[in-house]
């Protein structure tokens, strides 16, 4: 069994549900625009995407002056309404304590934006059980490219041989992919399990809760 020294979460529909808040500023966008607002469930499907990515796969507009435009009226809306639309999943504080009774590096490798995350984690008193996060104004290059994963194992001194990335969707199995990292994938977001298992993850868990006592197991083998 792999000796795992770090656990590196996606935050979106991994460790918390925003989807409320995503849909408020993805159609207060793309309304600022003059495009027609979206359904919850199009908009639910985008979650874990860049900005650009977003608006191009509810568009299809590939210009990246409107790509930027719909990335600012979004980022402004979400600076007054996405902490409190936000909800930190039951469960996750005991995970991030037990993993941390582990010895394990905690991390998270997120498109949303690091600012956001910390202060959502800060409302709900967990950011101090963090070790790192990488947000999507820290690299050039978002999930999947590899870039937020090798910059967070960067942070903690971790090689990729000894780090699990957990998420919830296919960009996030394609990020641990490229990354050459193992990973744990959820089912606690939008993306069915046949989906999640092309891409042969580590296990396959109904929710986070269910990885210390898994990893206790392992490190005790």
């Amino acid at each position: 069994m792999p000796d795992f020294i770090a656990v590196i979460f996606d935050f979106d529909y991994t460790l918390a549900d925003s989807s409320d808040g995503v849909v408020e500023c993805v159609n207060y966008a793309l309304d600022a625009l003059s495009f027609t607002p979206q359904p919850r469930e199009a908009i639910c499907r985008t979650i874990g995407l860049s900005l650009p990515g977003t608006f191009e796969a509810l568009t299809g507009v590939t210009n990246p002056i409107m790509q930027e435009r719909f990335a600012h009226f979004f980022i402004f809306r979400a600076d007054h309404v996405m902490a409190e639309l936000t909800r930190v999943y039951d469960g996750v504080e005991d995970t991030l304590v037990a993993l941390k009774a582990l010895g394990l590096h905690i991390g998270i490798v997120s498109t949303k934006y690091r600012y956001r995350v910390e202060h959502i984690l800060r409302c709900d008193g967990l950011l101090d059980l963090l070790d790192t996060i990488v947000g999507g104004e820290d690299v050039d290059v978002h999930k999947p490219d590899p870039a937020g994963m090798l910059k967070a194992m960067q942070k903690l001194g971790m090689r990729p041989s000894k780090t699990i990335y957990v998420g919830d969707s296919l960009v996030d199995a394609k990020t641990a992919e490229q990354a050459h990292v193992n990973f744990i994938a959820v089912l606690s977001g939008a993306t069915p399990r046949a989906e999640l298992q092309r891409y042969f993850p580590y296990r396959i868990f109904p929710n986070v809760t269910e990885i210390p006592p898994f990893l206790k197991r392992v490190m005790n083998e």
